[in-house]
């Protein structure tokens, strides 16, 4: 019997890993990473004003295609929302509070529209990264080439459009032509953003908004992170002390022996 559970459970973890593998090669993106410097998100995991508004912004503009499988609606009370701001404010896409944060749009509605299905993000921050997100979300530029009319600096050929355009507004990316004068080749680089039409916000308060954004996604990855880095600096402390008194007690029992 425990063998053929063993066999069933090694097939199954074949199966994913193949599954996983084949999705990373078919599914791998066109990076610019190396061409564009990743900006240092504003740290906000201890700002729950910050977190609040991230949570708002995720829900208004993130939750319309992206789900958030692993997280449900009523761990926002860990941010001092109450229930009932939860459920007036918070929830469009459930009844109850205690749902996972789930999307009415179809999978194959949104391969068809998008191109992608829209991945969830429930722990979208600890796969990328805040930095890669913060500068992401402030890396979008018009692209009429582009089925979406949208393209990202940092994910070039993007399927998403931006989702936050209102909010910053629309722009162009410049690029110029050079010439590498060791090699002779020819270089596309690019240069800067060029504003088109403003957003309802302005670039420093889009920035605020986006750091917000990005904190709580991170939140989200990790709702009890915190709680974890707090007992583990009591963890570290306990240890340092228990490692102090072994060593006098070391010390104390040896002293008489030659």
């Amino acid at each position: 019997m425990k063998i053929k559970l063993l066999s069933t459970l090694a097939r199954r973890a074949a199966a994913l890993a193949t599954v996983a593998l084949a999705f990373s090669v078919a599914g791998a993106p066109a990076w610019a990473e190396e061409n564009i410097p990743l900006d240092h998100a504003p740290e906000r995991a201890n700002d729950l004003a910050s977190l609040q508004h991230g949570a708002q912004l995720f829900v208004n503009y993130c939750l319309n295609c992206h789900s958030a499988n692993l997280m449900r609606y009523s761990r926002l009370e860990g941010l001092g929302i109450s229930q009932k701001q939860i459920e007036t404010n918070l929830m469009f896409t459930a009844d109850k509070v205690g749902s996972t944060m789930t999307v009415a749009i179809r999978p194959e509605d949104a391969k068809s529209w998008f191109g992608a299905t829209p991945p969830d993000l429930s722990v979208e921050a600890r796969s990328r990264g805040s930095d890669w997100l913060y500068t992401y979300l402030r890396s979008f530029y018009t692209d009429d080439t582009r089925p979406t009319g949208w393209n990202n600096m940092v994910y070039q050929n993007v399927s998403m459009p931006h989702p936050l355009w209102q909010l910053q507004g629309t722009r162009t990316a410049k690029f110029e032509d050079t010439v590498d004068k060791a090699s002779g080749e020819k270089i596309h680089r690019f240069v800067g953003y060029q504003q088109v039409t403003p957003g309802k916000l302005s670039p420093a308060d889009y920035d605020a908004d986006v750091a917000d954004l990005v904190a709580y996604l991170g939140w989200m990855s990790e709702p009890e992170q915190r709680t974890r880095k707090q007992l583990g600096v009591w963890v570290l402390l306990f240890l340092g002390g228990m490692t102090f008194i072994a060593w006098r007690l070391n010390a104390a029992y040896w002293k008489d022996i030659k």
